[in-house]
């Protein structure tokens, strides 16, 4: 929402003319601010400026540009205090200095004409890769005598502090973990927090009674209460520790199946809680019943405890504003999705969605490994697409293909050229799927674009622009050629079907991908560009950029074996372009790639996309997928839509009232934007007025504590007053939508 700042002057006297004279002008001023839908709650992050030697006399340096940055502005870049552009930069966020200095660099936003605060410095890396030191933790035994090591695995990102720059949350896994078809002991899962420069903020002692493997524990980073620090969210157990030491249950408590059998070393009965953790400490903020409950195992499909542990999860913006946990349980049979909010150090459950709730039944088996969110309608508000079948904002069914479970699932505007976003998807079960084993669909209805026929279980699937000789995303899997966004044959020759990153100067996207060898457990990661065919060729090829394996690389290795997963991709730092975060071959570091190749694309930061920036939280869900923006990125596409989104922090979140002398009585009247009501919050009782942009009274009353006013009133911009029993006001404009 626009700012409107009152001179002093005007201000002064309109307080001089009393209440009336200022509504007046405050509804004046507000008449003539454009009225705007709801704005997502967003990071706010610092430019984050990364600068690479490129070649002995050169350096590459980008930075941020934000979602909410002016469409003028431009950028003076600094070595050290000297400027190195001759003008500002008005285009792309990266430069090449010509020097063999090993200097800091900063940027500074020029607006009008004038220099704005420098950027933190930034120092020239080393090698072209930031290696971050790690502490692995010590291995240790089973109670039936196996030994085992830990391995860095999935990561995430998020700012714990809020000082704008992302923080690493790392997931450490033991040599022996599980699919969930498998029987046997597990050691203990890890969570740690690590600042870019190796500093460990905490660790995380998930304990025995959280069982380790891909489909266990989905932990979402995110901004949860929009405070501008990130928390960490995640199921917990009897015996889990946080980061400051304390347990959360029992700390002596061990449901661990112990019989020999299907169902040695499974959890299957106690408590199972929902943490939300403090991102900077580590600490429990509020533990609950973790929804949804296991209840009876059988009822998810199997009695030996492998469906009934099948977790997904993410975030999603369900009013429009603020985001909300979802936590999921189950896929192949029983499939249900809860909902939550963190508010005022509260968890509270939103809604439920159960296949097994009347009604719903068909939604059974139709989900994924992982699923995606983005607000497909248009409503502002996220659907969340759990494979085969989508869930509304408000918890109801909102579509279903039945076309069945799959392992891989991608979600953006593919085809630039038709409306609204598509669905990429393949299928596990031929009963199920029918004709098609790979099938593009419209993301809003689930009605089927078209399809690639197949009569086996087609694992993989992976959509991108990477051929610039064709419209919008290519697609292909594991059965079939590779495909243009209409479903036209362009090749039998297809890229690698793993991860798909945007790394150098052009629009394409890169692949990455690792062979893996299952007797040295070892795997040759390669970052690749397809080159499609020319002249008389028939199929394109792919061409090495990057062996992040070999030693002069990084000695890096991928995660999950055959998945071949990076720990995270996501644009992380620098300008548009993403990083590859990967774990060292010996677990002693976290080696973070950027690309040190110029681009002239100006883009906003794809943090900055809602829907992308939830795909990287929800990447370490199961069987981990690329994240994707809401709008067609690649070849030949119109300028990235201007994000409609608010800096979270602390200012933006809550507004509180400075002039009352009694501290115990200071006000806050949130938020700002809100969904359905306005909070107004003080310690004791109170007695409030709620004026329409006219200067109308349309509500007044009383209330205490944390109170909901306006439920009544339909959407617009009020100005709301509150007085606390010591005769002191506060006064702050809202909108309701």
């Amino acid at each position: 929402m626009k700012q409107i700042t009152l001179p002093i002057h005007r201000a002064q006297a309109c307080y001089r003319g009393g209440w009336r004279k200022l509504l007046a002008l405050c509804a004046a001023l507000l008449f003539l601010a454009p009225f705007a839908q709801a704005q997502r709650r967003m990071e706010k992050l610092n430019r984050s400026v990364v600068a690479l030697r490129s070649s002995a006399s050169t350096v590459f340096v980008s930075w941020r540009l934000f979602g909410t940055d002016p469409a003028g502005v431009s950028f003076n870049v600094y070595r050290g205090s000297t400027l190195v552009n001759a003008t500002p930069i008005t285009g792309a966020t990266n430069l090449v200095d010509n020097t063999a200095i090993d200097a800091t660099y900063t940027v500074r936003p020029v607006l009008n004409g004038v220099e704005q605060p420098a950027s933190a410095a930034a120092s020239v890396w080393t090698d072209k890769f930031l290696r971050i030191p790690i502490q692995q933790p010590a291995g240790g035994t089973t109670p039936d005598g196996v030994a085992y090591t830990y391995s860095a695995n999935d990561a995430s990102v998020g700012d714990v502090d809020g000082d704008g720059e992302y923080e690493i949350i790392l997931k450490w896994d033991p040599s022996n973990s599980k699919d969930n078809s498998q029987a046997g002991y597990t050691g203990n899962v890890y969570l740690d927090c690590y600042r870019l420069n190796g500093t460990r903020l905490w660790r995380i002692d998930l304990g025995r009674n959280i069982r380790a493997g891909a489909h266990y524990t989905q932990f979402m980073v995110y901004d949860f209460d929009s405070d501008g620090k990130a928390e960490v969210a995640c199921k917990t157990a009897d015996g889990t520790v946080d980061g400051v030491g304390t347990v959360i249950g029992d700390a002596t408590a061990d449901y661990r199946v112990t019989t020999a059998g299907s169902s040695l070393g499974y959890v299957l009965s106690g408590p199972e809680f929902l943490t939300m953790f403090n991102g900077r400490t580590g600490a429990a903020m509020a533990s609950t019943a973790y929804l949804p409950a296991r209840g009876t195992v059988s009822s998810w499909g199997d009695s030996y405890g492998n469906r009934v542990d099948r977790f997904v999860s993410t975030v999603a913006y369900l009013d429009g504003v603020r985001p909300s946990l979802i936590m999921g349980r189950g896929y192949y049979t029983r499939l249900v999705r809860v909902a939550w909010d963190w508010r005022n150090g509260q968890l509270t459950p939103r809604w439920t969605f159960d296949s097994n709730t009347a009604g719903n039944s068909a939604y059974a088996g139709q989900g994924n490994h992982q699923l995606t969110v983005g607000d497909v309608n248009g409503d502002g508000r996220d659907e969340i697409v759990n494979g085969a079948s989508a869930i509304s904002a408000t918890g109801t069914g909102f579509y279903n293909t039945t076309l069945g479970h799959g392992d891989a699932l991608h979600m953006s505007d593919m085809n630039p050229n038709r409306p609204g976003q598509e669905v990429w998807q393949c299928h596990e079960e031929p009963a199920r799927y029918g004709q098609y084993g790979l099938e593009l669909r419209d993301a809003n209805t689930g009605v089927p674009i078209w399809g690639v026929p197949a009569t086996v279980d087609v694992g993989r699937c992976l959509a991108a622009d990477v051929d610039p000789n064709y419209p919008g995303y290519e697609m292909w899997g594991s059965v079939g050629g590779l495909y243009s966004c209409t479903g036209v044959q362009i090749g039998t020759s297809k890229p690698t079907t793993n991860f798909a990153v945007w790394w150098d100067g052009d629009l394409s996207r890169e692949l990455l991908d690792a062979g893996y060898n299952s007797t040295t457990n070892e795997a040759t990661v390669r970052l690749e560009k397809w080159v499609p065919p020319t002249g008389t060729a028939t199929n394109g090829t792919l061409t090495r950029l990057l062996t992040p394996s070999t030693a002069a690389d990084g000695d890096a290795q991928t995660n999950n074996t055959t998945k071949a997963n990076p720990c995270v991709t996501a644009d992380i730092l620098g300008d548009w372009r993403e990083e590859i975060l990967l774990r060292a071959r010996n677990n002693q570091s976290l080696i973070l790639y950027s690309t040190s190749t110029p681009t002239t694309e100006r883009i906003y930061t794809l943090m900055h996309d809602s829907q992308y920036r939830l795909a990287v939280a929800h990447e370490n869900s199961a069987y981990n997928q690329p994240p994707h923006p809401s709008f067609f990125l690649g070849t030949g596409m119109s300028a990235p839509p201007t994000p409609n989104i608010v800096l979270a922090d602390s200012a933006n979140n809550v507004v509180t009232a400075t002039r009352s002398t009694n501290a115990r009585l200071a006000v806050a009247i949130y938020p700002n934007p809100t969904t359905s009501t306005i909070h107004l919050r003080t310690p004791g009782t109170f007695t409030y007025q709620v004026y329409d942009f006219a200067g109308k009274l349309v509500e007044q009353g009383s209330g205490h504590d944390d109170f909901q006013a306006g439920q009544h009133l339909r959407a617009g911009l009020y100005l709301v007053r509150v007085q606390t029993p010591d005769g002191q006001q506060t006064t702050a404009k809202v909108r309701k939508e």
